[in-house]
């Protein structure tokens, strides 16, 4: 396990099977996310990229009434206030960045409160899913700060266009079932039953072919850019690397026999 220096507030990250997990350790202030931290996080992202055990990676806050308020705004005027806010943005946007472009599928796990920079980064996540006492909120313009072009564009190719002017124009808050309903959360599992609702598909992306989930994140990662800078070639190399693999020979092979295929990602 992993944490960022200091007393208040940490990002642990640690691996258990196949599965990595990132967690927001802020309970204190609803896992509020603060410089540090947001340092941190490339740093345990890419650990559990380079750890060849783990298929999937997720997303979640410490303890049961938030997954991440968003910033810790008692930060900002120290660090997000003139030619401080320069080296904080850059965190923040590293942070982000490290969790949008992950090479491997993502999950987020929300619980609780899910707002701001909380949000932001569940949306960058591959998948979302969350308990029925899921919060959600865009505050930006109670704050008066701005967001970036890229996060305006990442809510609107997950919830679309519509959507997204109405979250950050009326920076109102709104429940897990409305979530669903847009298209922001993949499930929503009562409280009593969400860690086995989550463990559950954990588990079932874990058991695929790893070259498989890799061959179709890359697709995704390049389906976010522009036409003309797409890397195809990369792309169809690891979709042909999946037809010569022995996962391949595996996955044929368990089907004719009936039985969950074991998979090595080779």
């Amino acid at each position: 396990m992993s944490e960022t220096p200091g007393t208040i507030g940490r990002l642990d990250h640690h691996v258990e099977g196949h599965v990595g997990y990132v967690t927001f350790n802020n309970p204190s202030k609803f896992n509020a996310v603060n410089y540090d931290m947001w340092c941190a996080l490339p740093l345990a992202m890419q650990a559990l990229v380079d750890n060849p055990q783990v298929r999937l990676i997720v997303l979640q806050g410490a303890g049961e009434k938030a997954f991440v308020s968003g910033a810790d705004i008692s930060q900002f005027n120290t660090h997000r206030n003139g030619d401080a806010s320069t080296h904080y943005n850059e965190a923040t946007q590293a942070g982000y960045a490290s969790v949008l472009d992950c090479p491997k599928p993502t999950l987020a796990k929300i619980r609780g409160i899910c707002i701001g920079g909380g949000l932001g980064l569940a949306l960058n996540c591959d998948v979302r899913m969350a308990s029925s006492d899921g919060k959600f909120r865009m505050p930006a313009g109670r704050l008066g700060l701005g967001y970036a072009y890229d996060g305006v564009k990442r809510f609107t190719e997950v919830v679309g266009t519509a959507n997204t002017a109405d979250l950050f124009f009326s920076a109102r808050i709104f429940g897990a079932d409305e979530a669903l309903r847009i298209g922001l959360l993949k499930q929503v599992a009562p409280v009593e039953t969400f860690e086995e609702v989550v463990s559950a598909y954990v588990q079932m992306v874990c058991e695929n072919a790893p070259l498989t989930l890799a061959a179709a994140k890359r697709s995704l990662l390049e389906l976010r850019k522009n036409p003309d800078d797409r890397d195809l070639a990369t792309v169809k190399a690891m979709v042909d690397a999946c037809f010569t693999s022995e996962d391949y020979k595996e996955g044929r092979k368990a089907f004719t026999e009936k039985r969950t295929p074991q998979f090595k990602g080779q």
